[in-house]
């Protein structure tokens, strides 16, 4: 859930990635494997990074604030952490500020020995689990909601280690992606509904656990399959057993990773993220037609779908809009003026490519509006003739519960603006969203309103496929949280 008081990036419209998870048992060089895989799995946390590595001995794990090329280079990440068992995690938060302390993986001694833990999503009953773990005397070392599942797990008593962490697991609520070790076990684990990715792969008779496929494909690594929604895969020297802590788990994964989270190369769910993203924009061609001379996609995530939309037309695709990749996070600037060139810092625009044309640009989605007017000012001060507009996914109407930073309904444009008011805002001549059945086409999927969907879509239609627990006992004026849980 995200903190009201956190201030958002006055020039970042964009949903913040998630996080990222990865782990490996059964090569000496694990910890170097992970950096490699957390390296690929960068775009989906760039504010801090972790490894945990076990060597036979003892537990060691290494956290870092900032990028993974910046804190596991140098010498091989090895040697500082040897063992050939080991797990790591790329961050960024959706609550509160980023301190070392929240940066994961997190470790703990438990009684049945140490055990080290990386999470990817959103604990939805985070807040009342924690508020009932303090009242029976558990003592908090961080305010991640990732840390209530590591007391739950010390507090099982019943059954082998496996049993507790089923146990622990059934009490938590949620879209989540863990990897967990002992040390013996790599551990893997998802939610009921397979909302947060999690992929197990394969080199030689070693196994791997990661969120996408991106980062089997760095470290040449063999796919093998998804972890099922409610599943908990462990891995040891004998190979991989599977326990089910949700026996009728249904599939519902996370629309998003199609539409913005998924490296383009990835494949989710037996399909390539590129050529569905490159669906959207041919299916967006069909439903919002535009008589434009240049369509132009709002790098890096908007590319595919423009390119998409300019092959079902024939119209030509052209980067009119260079990215600054070596930005970084953008700073709070002093003074209003300067703020508003802020979206300068990270887009430019191609004047020749753009220069007495009729533009039109694709993004994959508007959330708040406020970058997506700035980049609209850009254009025609490069000296567009026309301005339109197209999303590449249906309009954001309500916010996530699940690991996406995403801004509060009221902050939500398309929650509180008809189209045509929308189109005034941000300064068009015209603009258009991709409808719900076609992002479903775009799926390769029919879009069933009135059965439960295939795809985790709240944003966009206000389904929400678990309980909002945390979210409604606030909503329903119960009593205040006296403490920030933030989200991994």
């Amino acid at each position: 859930m995200t903190n009201p008081s956190c201030e958002l990036d006055p020039n970042e419209d964009k949903i913040r990635e998630e996080c990222g998870v990865f782990g490996i048992f059964g090569l000496e060089n694990a910890a170097s494997l992970t950096a490699l895989g957390l390296h690929a799995l960068q775009h989906r946390g760039q504010e801090a990074c972790g490894i945990a590595a076990y060597d036979g001995q003892q537990f060691r794990t290494e956290r870092h604030l900032g990028l993974v090329g910046d804190s596991f280079t140098g010498d091989d990440p090895s040697q500082r952490l040897p063992g050939n068992i080991s797990i790591g995690h790329v961050r960024y938060s959706t609550a509160g500020q980023t301190v070392l302390r929240n940066v994961q993986p997190l470790f703990s001694e438990l009684h049945t020995g140490g055990f080290a833990l990386a999470h990817n999503g959103h604990i939805t009953n985070a807040y009342t689990l924690r508020e009932q773990l303090v009242k029976k005397g558990a003592i908090f070392q961080s305010t991640s909601d990732t840390e209530v599942v590591i007391h739950l797990l010390a507090r099982a008593k019943e059954g082998e280690f496996i049993d507790r962490l089923v146990s622990a697991i059934r009490q938590v609520d949620g879209g989540y992606a863990f990897v967990g070790m002992t040390e013996k076990l790599l551990i893997g684990v998802r939610d009921r509904f397979g909302i947060r990715p999690l992929l197990i792969g394969r080199i030689g008779n070693s196994y791997v656990l990661a969120s996408e496929t991106c980062a089997f494909d760095m470290i040449e690594a063999e796919f093998i399959r998804e972890v099922e929604p409610g599943e908990v895969v462990v891995i040891n020297e004998d190979g991989i057993r599977s326990f089910t802590a949700y026996p009728n788990a249904s599939s519902r994964p996370c629309i998003f990773e199609f539409v913005y989270f998924a490296r383009p190369d990835s494949i989710v769910g037996g399909k390539s993220v590129y050529e569905v993203r490159k669906r959207m924009g041919q299916r967006l061609a069909e439903e919002t037609p535009a008589d434009v001379d240049v369509i132009i996609p709002v790098p890096d995530s908007g590319v595919p779908a423009a390119l998409g939309f300019s092959q079902a037309t024939g119209i030509p695709f052209e980067l009119g809009i260079i990215r600054n990749h070596y930005v970084g996070r953008t700073f709070i600037q002093p003074t209003q003026q300067i703020r508003d060139m802020g979206v300068k810092l990270k887009h430019s625009a191609n004047r020749s490519m753009i220069e007495g044309k009729r533009v039109l640009l694709v993004d994959d989605s508007i959330v708040r509006g406020t970058t997506s007017t700035k980049i609209v000012r850009m254009i025609k001060a490069a000296g567009a003739k026309e301005v339109h507009f197209r999303s590449a996914s249906p309009p954001i109407k309500y916010p996530d519960h699940y690991g996406i930073d995403m801004p509060t309904k009221d902050k939500l444009i398309a929650a509180n603006y008809s189209l045509e008011e929308m189109t005034s805002m941000l300064e068009v001549d015209s603009l258009g969203f991709l409808s719900v059945e076609g992002l479903y086409w775009a799926m390769g999927e029919k879009f069933r309103e009135e059965d439960a969907p295939q795809y985790t879509d709240h944003c966009f239609t206000g389904c929400y496929p678990t309980p909002l627990i945390d979210r409604d006992r606030q909503l329903l004026g119960g009593n205040q949280l006296s403490f920030l849980v933030e989200v991994a």
